[in-house]
């Protein structure tokens, strides 16, 4: 049987986005042109905060004393597993040597980026979990600098938790900035700062259009859109947490999808009846959220078989894909499109969110079909090298001339003539392009 939609979304997650490219650039330009002082001004319009940009060591001092230790301790325990997972990705590159033809050496070299820049958001919720993930990669990857960005309230500055959580991760500095100025002064280096070769984090749509019209100046770990979660249920599933999973994505935001593929149709039926509860029983933001992302966004799938199922998720691409459904094996082997996967009831999306390990800045927006979350790896560079003999490049040299003459550019041919010239003396070669 062909999918049937027994809840359709009306919205996508790009439905009624704004055109805000116009107001971003206009932001980037006036601060790359204005520097410093054009930055305070827009973080004095948007942020209405008036202390000090560049905390201090006492000032973060101040902000760690007044986290609980509970708490620390908890921040400590996801930085340890986020460390220890960022660890294991970095032992995967390798530097290496090969000889390519006698006398022909060629290579790989793992070099990290100098000055990483880490945006943390801080609005509708206090993102503890963003500093852990992206400095604590950062910090493991070998970036020589690392600055954390978070926008202040207008009052209190930066939560303290998201203060001790960057701190306590090994950022170097940490910037009381939020939006597009905040990511502006770290690419452009303002305020002391060293000028960031990637910037990396979530954000509002400002701030992923500001990392948009940057990109190519500065690297980038993704352009994120709204969050978005498919669970793929079968019989097997609990219901009950099946529901809850889904609430627990959607309450992200009004614009947050959430999906479930399923092929058993009274499972289907019966988290339809569970969510609404579940979601009417949240503090009143989430639930706001919640009932929006519900309503406009979400997706509930009936498939006739696992392999239909599975062609469903990899084609939605979803950046958090859950699996409560038998032979776990099976769908981890055959699963390809996903940000990140959740195998079993006994894992959830919220464990990767905020302290398993595996990191949570992952690909939104069906760009999992080309691209993996955060990591280690984004942070360094894989370049080359090579050396040779003169009798290894000998025939390198010989094709080069050839390869170069066919395609029009004498001036690369004569690099290797002159070679082969110098070297072998006397030694005639056919280096024209034709047979």
């Amino acid at each position: 049987m062909a999918r049937v939609y027994l809840k359709k979304s009306t919205k996508t997650a790009s439905t009624g986005s704004d055109d805000v490219r116009a107001t971003v650039m206009g932001i980037l330009n006036d601060i790359e042109t204005g520097g410093d002082a054009a930055a305070l001004e827009y973080a004095a319009k948007f942020d209405g905060y008036d202390g000090n940009l560049i905390l201090t060591e006492a000032e973060i001092q101040a902000a760690c004393d007044l986290v609980p230790e509970k708490l620390k301790q908890d921040i400590q325990f996801a930085h340890a597993n986020v460390k220890l997972f960022a660890e294991a990705q970095r032992g995967t590159i390798t530097d290496f040597e090969k000889e390519i033809v006698p006398g022909l050496i060629a290579g790989q070299k793992s070099i990290p980026c100098n000055a990483a820049g880490c945006y943390i958001p801080g609005g509708r919720y206090s993102h503890i979990a963003s500093a852990i993930m992206t400095v604590t990669t950062a910090k493991v990857a070998g970036c020589g600098h690392i600055t954390a960005c978070s926008p202040p309230a207008k009052d209190a500055g930066i939560a303290p938790a998201i203060i001790y959580a960057a701190h306590h991760c090994g950022a170097d500095k940490i910037l009381a900035m939020g939006g597009v100025q905040g990511v502006a002064s770290m690419t452009f280096g303002l305020f002391g700062l060293p000028e960031a070769d990637i910037i990396v984090g979530p954000g509002n749509q400002f701030v992923a259009e500001a990392k948009r019209i940057l990109f190519g100046r500065v690297g980038i770990d993704m352009i994120a859109g709204p969050t978005d979660s498919l669970v793929i249920a079968d019989g097997s599933a609990d219901a009950e947490i099946v529901a809850a999973d889904l609430v627990g994505q959607a309450e992200h935001g009004y614009n947050s999808p959430v999906w479930l593929v399923t092929d058993n149709e009274p499972l289907a039926q019966k988290v339809l009846d569970i969510v609404p509860g579940l979601i009417a029983d949240l503090p009143e933001l989430n639930r706001i959220n919640a009932e929006a992302a519900w309503r406009d966004y979400a997706e509930v799938i009936l498939c006739e078989d696992r392999e239909e199922m599975a062609a469903t998720s990899d084609e939605y691409a979803p950046e958090h894909l859950t699996v409560q459904a038998d032979d776990l094996d099976w769908w981890l082997d055959r699963l390809s499109c996903y940000g990140s996967l959740f195998l079993g009831e006994e894992t959830t999306v919220a464990y990767g969110d905020k302290a398993s390990g595996p990191n949570h800045c992952l690909p939104t927006s069906r760009s999992a079909k080309y691209t993996g979350g955060l990591s280690v790896h984004k942070y360094m560079k894989l370049v080359t090298w090579q050396r040779a003999t003169r009798d290894g490049a000998k025939d390198v040299a010989i094709a080069t001339a050839r390869i170069s003459r066919l395609e029009g550019m004498e001036g690369h041919a004569r690099t290797a003539d002159i070679r082969l010239a110098k070297y072998y003396p006397g030694e005639n070669f056919d280096l024209s392009a034709q047979g």
